[in-house]
């Protein structure tokens, strides 16, 4: 084994973390007799030499002795190694991929694709491996040569004989996904291989097997799934479960706590470990302990991925998984609930009041997953807010979440019953105000709160008037500033002068600007600022300046002062600058009408969110929307992301009459299942809340000019 190795100039070859030199090491310990050893070794090779799924030189010379690896039986954990090679084979470019690739990736994407060769032309090694008499190397090379082999219509029979003699059933599941995996990248094979997963899904086949075909036929061809699914899903579940419950009585949805399997007892401590795919495989192991079928929850995910914009199903889906009487279906439950709702608009009460019955569940895993869900919905948690509600009452010591390091935060039932307006958050949040560090949260969950959190607006102050001016005043004052600036609590303006005065230099210019917020929302309470604010105006051009005349106008409603500043803030050299003062004018309105001729020229800016900041207050200053809504409209089409800002300016506009081009983008928007700022792969914790903020815009905007039209 490893003939030539040495031949290779791996010196002279890099990976992700410099030299290569340490190759042959890593590929010799993937053979090694020592479970740790060879642990390590495969880590290395997914940490530097497979880095995040890159293909480097020294990756390509490694293939070849990958391949003499996975077949020598004497190898142990060869699935593995198998994984490793289907991975790094496994990147197919299509053409779109390849018009986007610019000269600095050629290098890479070049790479990618010899690898694929190198690999599919080994493939053929894996035909034996199906039949190898370690089950880890079977459950590996069904989705290797899926991926990999060139010619389907020799994989799939294989897949098909192995399925009536494989003895192991996660191996079976192995090979109903590689079926999947053949029907998608050969679509002329999609028709042959639903029929044979319908067969699979109806016949007397075991409740696993059947769910897997189902994934399947989800995935790959999900107009051949049986009309009634769901049910059919639901009663596989049924199967699935490890046990009836206490008394042989089926199951409602409350009371299903009391039935549960036991925890795994006797079980023997160990050290944690310190590879990343030692820590995975201990999570998987954690994730699938005292599970009878710890591979359900992914071929349910696989069936919501294939069901897709199916909302309607995947939520009466959800909605039977979350009145079973296992724990861990629950669990699963509440995780797929969180991505079905942050990714799909649809009517979800009932689903959102069986999460919050999770809270109250003695499985700490299974009400920690549901406060995390109920924590993104903000208003859509209305549903659970009696269940959040009596969550926090019940658990004080959760209000505050202590991280290991960085500040503390709030826990997730104060936050998610803050953001449903819920005055019962207020003794939560009272009690953190006055922790010796507040956490840094608790100015955004009073600002949800509104006049509720009034009786708050005392402790803010006061903890703000504590704040050391020093290098961490940032840290210890933003909360507090932002909790000010949601309560309007002009009689805190005092405070915030000093922390404006006193602002050290170490992010200093943040708590500036937070302090002027604050000082803005204020209005007119704030008066014994303005003579600092004036002084802060004087330095036209810089963004301080342009914070100083936005706040001075609210404060003072003085044009004459803060117009010039303004004026120049518009030609500051950086973007978000021009925009602050562009949306400053804009709520002058009117008193900044000689403004027009600037902001019109900024129409046709570069940078999108100008354009957007310009068009708007163009029509705040003129009161004229002929200019701005074409601007507005085309933003829209060209950035999903700025949808929510163009729908607010709308709905005040009042510019979406019947049959007008506005009408016609929210419309469609109305139409969409699809939430607008849904992303695979990856969400952000506001996702749903602004999405559901553009519905409520956009249905405004249909209802006619109910909102405030421009500044006069």
């Amino acid at each position: 084994m490893f003939a030539g190795i040495d031949e290779v100039d791996w010196a002279s070859m890099e990976h992700a973390y410099g030299p290569a030199d340490d190759v042959p090491g890593l590929l010799q310990g993937l053979a090694s007799a020592d479970p740790a050893e060879r642990e390590g070794a495969l880590d290395g090779m997914y940490g530097a030499v497979h880095h995040q799924g890159d293909v480097y030189a020294c990756t390509l010379a490694c293939i070849p002795f990958l391949f003499e690896l996975v077949v020598d039986p004497a190898v142990p954990d060869r699935g593995g190694i198998v994984e490793l090679l289907t991975s790094i084979g496994g990147i197919d470019l299509d053409e779109d991929d390849e018009d986007e690739i610019d000269e600095d990736e050629i290098e890479g994407a070049a790479n990618y694709a010899m690898a694929a060769a190198a690999v599919s032309a080994g493939a053929g090694v894996f035909f034996a491996l199906m039949a190898d008499d370690d089950p880890g190397v079977r459950v590996s090379a069904p989705l290797a040569l899926a991926t990999l082999h060139g010619h389907p219509a020799r994989v799939l029979p294989l897949l098909r004989e192995r399925l009536a003699v494989e003895p192991d059933e996660e191996v079976r599941l192995a090979l109903v996904e590689a079926a999947g995996r053949v029907a998608l990248r050969h679509r002329p094979l999609t028709d042959q291989i639903a029929d044979w997963l319908s067969r699979l899904a109806a016949e007397a086949h075991p409740p696993g097997l059947r769910l897997a075909a189902l994934a399947q036929l989800a995935r790959c061809a999900p107009q051949a799934l049986p009309g009634d699914v769901v049910r059919v899903v639901a009663g596989l579940l049924r199967q699935l479960r490890s046990s009836p419950p206490a008394g042989g009585a089926e199951p409602g949805c409350r009371g299903a706590e009391a039935h549960s399997e036991p925890e795994p007892a006797g079980t023997e401590e160990r050290a944690a470990p310190v590879t990343l795919v030692g820590q995975l495989r201990a999570m998987s192991a954690e994730e699938s302990a005292g599970r009878t079928a710890p591979w359900t929850a992914d071929l349910l995910r696989t069936l919501h991925v294939g069901l897709d914009d199916r909302v309607a199903e995947r939520t009466a889906l959800l909605t039977d998984q979350l009145c079973s009487p296992d724990r861990w279906q629950r669990i699963d439950a509440v995780r797929m609930s969180s991505g079905l709702i942050r990714a799909w608009r649809g009517s979800y009460s009932e689903l959102v009041r069986l999460v919050g019955e999770q809270l109250g569940a003695a499985e700490p895993r299974l009400a920690e997953a549901a406060s995390h869900v109920l924590e993104e919905l903000f208003g859509l948690a209305a549903p659970a807010a009696d269940a959040l509600a009596a969550r926090v009452a019940a658990d004080p010591g959760a209000w505050v979440k202590e991280w290991a390091s960085g500040p503390p935060g709030l826990g997730s039932p104060v936050k998610a019953l803050s953001r449903l307006g819920d005055a019962r958050a207020l003794p939560a949040l009272a009690a953190a105000l006055e922790r010796p560090e507040v956490p840094h949260d608790v100015g955004f969950a009073i600002g949800y709160l509104g006049a509720a959190a009034r009786p708050l607006a005392g402790a803010l102050r006061r903890r703000l008037g504590e704040v050391g001016l020093d290098e961490g005043a940032y840290d210890r004052a933003s909360p507090l500033l932002a909790g000010l600036t949601a309560l309007r609590a002009g009689e805190a303006a005092p405070e915030v002068l000093r922390v404006l005065r006193g602002a050290p230099e170490y992010r200093g210019e943040w708590l500036r600007t937070a302090a002027l917020r604050a000082l803005g929302s204020f209005g007119p309470a704030a008066r014994c600022a303005v003579p600092e604010l004036r002084a802060m105006i004087r330095r036209p051009g810089t963004s301080a300046a342009t914070e100083a005349a936005e706040a001075l106008w609210a404060v003072a409603g003085d044009a004459s002062a803060v117009l010039p500043v303004l004026i120049e803030g518009l030609q500051a050299e950086h973007a978000h600058e021009r925009r602050s003062a562009a949306s400053a004018l804009g709520r002058l309105g009117a008193r900044a009408e000689v403004t027009a001729p600037r902001l019109r020229a900024l129409l046709g800016h570069e940078e999108l969110w100008l354009r957007v900041d310009a068009a708007i207050a163009l029509w705040e200053v003129s009161g004229r929307a002929r200019e701005s809504v074409p601007v507005l409209l085309a933003a829209w089409e060209q950035n999903r992301h700025v949808r929510v800002r163009v729908a607010e300016c709308l709905a005040r506009m009042g510019a979406a009459g019947a049959g007008s081009d506005a009408a016609h983008v929210l419309r469609a928007e109305l139409a969409s299942v699809r939430r607008h700022n849904a992303m695979d792969g990856g969400y952000g914790s506001h996702d749903t809340y602004e999405d559901e903020k553009l519905l409520a815009l956009c249905r405004r905007a249909l209802m006619g000019n109910t909102g405030k039209g421009p500044t006069t």
